[in-house]
């Protein structure tokens, strides 16, 4: 994407993507809803802390770049935002699933984001979803996912978007202290919620990945 997004532009459309499959009632967001949907703790990586002086001007670039649309529903004095992903790059809702979870988690392997997608979309199995991975990397005119090179002693290749350019390459992420002063985590008793919620996305990972092998194996006599 051409010129690429921000960072705090990627966060504000994933957890746009994020929250109107996962609260319809609520979607489309109010700007006070968008931040704490930013901001939560929960399924993002890095955990950022942003604030309304943040996030309107990425607003207002989205909305000049047709990836957002601000409403005000009748009878309400509060303004709403939508993302308009499927229609601006006209992606379906599997497309939008895989998209969403790398905007919100970073690059991840194909088992990481079958097991993260499930709220979003629920894939039939492992190769259903790397099948759409093989669309967004093929896509015409240009690419929105890439595959990365695998870090010494990694088995698995992990996937990232392009919406903010090319990813870098690198082979360990930046340490607490090396963040941008947005991402930090704020208080001891979130970095400990956070590695709980690591831990628990791991093991759902590896199950899903367990599964999926699983699946390939019984098909191997059917």
């Amino acid at each position: 994407m051409h010129p690429p997004l921000t960072g705090v532009e990627v966060r504000i459309l994933g957890s746009l993507l994020e929250k109107e499959v996962t609260t319809p009632d609520n979607y489309p967001l109010s700007l006070n809803a968008l931040v704490a949907a930013c901001n939560q703790s929960t399924n993002r990586e890095p955990v950022m802390r942003l604030d309304e002086d943040a996030l309107v001007p990425a607003t207002v670039a989205l909305r000049r770049r047709g990836l957002l649309r601000q409403i005000q529903p009748a009878g309400s004095r509060v303004t709403k935002f939508e993302h308009r992903l499927d229609e601006d790059l006209r992606l379906l809702r599997p497309e939008l699933a895989v998209l969403g979870v790398l905007m919100l988690r970073g690059p991840q392997t194909p088992a990481e984001l079958y097991a993260r997608t499930e709220r979003l979309h629920p894939f039939a199995d492992l190769a259903d979803l790397e099948r759409v991975l093989e669309s967004l990397i093929t896509r015409e005119p240009e690419p929105l996912v890439v595959r990365l090179p695998r870090r010494p002693g990694q088995k698995e290749v992990r996937y990232a978007h392009l919406l903010a350019g090319e990813p870098a390459h690198t082979e360990t992420s930046a340490t607490a202290d090396e963040r941008p002063a947005a991402t930090r985590r704020a208080d001891p008793e979130d970095d400990r919620v956070a590695a709980l919620e690591r831990s628990v996305e791991e093991l759902r990972a590896e199950v899903a990945a367990l599964r999926a092998e699983l699946d390939r194996f019984r098909a191997q006599f059917q």
